[in-house]
């Protein structure tokens, strides 16, 4: 088995005397998409969010290739490879969609905001911005200020910064929340390019349970801030202890 790229051990955080996160050791390994699924309050995004440096833990430990991370600042984790999208786009609004995805890329290339104002030198780096949008077909609004897209649209963009940066764990949460029927397939299929280019580590929080069916190679199941159950898809679908006191009775249909 190869070694893990990232990993949680005994994970916690306590907000006054609630324990939102308790105690979650986990390992995900290269070229595994793991779907991360429990109810509302569960402590899924707050996991995300320890992971990724938006919040500091309170006890235990993150690694990144071995590496402890822990008391890492978020700007330090996603330049080491710690990819993140939000449940909320974390845009830029006032600049256009390709200014958006060209940062990104001139952040992952390491030249500094020196990108924006000597463009001319860098059609290498605009190449690359240009061939994201491609990528998930945002390619027609990118002179758009970003404030003018939909919400279907900001989410593509957000996983369009993502791809830019090249990361080696990427972090989903929630997707295709609050996108239309229409939309969603753009980010899923982008996920699942990803996934089948291997290598990458990919965690993503969903709700829909037929995305998590068709995507994820593990399945692992918070409930009051605890681990509950990990495993392949199958095996956890099929506990009713799971089904029935932490995914209701949505999966118990599926």
């Amino acid at each position: 088995m190869p070694d893990p790229v990232l990993e949680t051990r005994d994970l916690t955080i306590r907000f006054g005397g609630h324990v939102a996160v308790d105690r979650v050791s986990c390992a995900f390994l290269p070229g595994e998409l793991t779907a991360i699924v429990g109810p509302n309050g569960a402590g899924k995004t707050t996991y995300f969010n320890i992971i990724s440096g938006q919040l500091p833990a309170t006890e235990g430990a993150v690694l990144l290739r071995g590496e402890d991370i822990t008391r890492l600042p978020a700007s330090e984790r996603t330049r080491r490879g710690i990819g993140r999208a939000f449940q909320l786009t974390n845009l830029f609004p006032a600049l256009s969609v390709f200014e958006n995805v060209r940062l990104a890329v001139q952040a992952k290339a390491g030249r500094g905001m020196r990108f924006l104002s000597m463009a001319s030198s860098h059609r290498s780096l605009a190449a690359r911005a240009e061939a994201v949008l491609e990528e998930v077909r945002l390619t027609r609004l990118a002179g758009q200020p970003v404030s003018a897209l939909s919400h279907g649209d900001q989410r593509k963009l957000e996983v369009a910064l993502l791809i830019a940066l090249e990361p080696s764990v990427y972090m989903f949460d929630e997707p295709t929340a609050g996108m239309s029927v229409d939309e969603a397939p753009v980010v899923l299929d982008l996920i699942a390019r990803l996934k089948a280019e291997g290598g990458h580590t990919i965690l993503l929080v969903e709700h829909k349970l037929g995305v998590i069916r068709s995507l994820a190679d593990r399945i692992i199941v918070l409930h009051n801030g605890a681990l509950a159950a990990d495993g392949p898809p199958a095996e956890v679908m099929a506990s009713t202890v799971v089904q029935e006191a932490y995914l209701g009775q949505e999966l118990a249909d599926v």
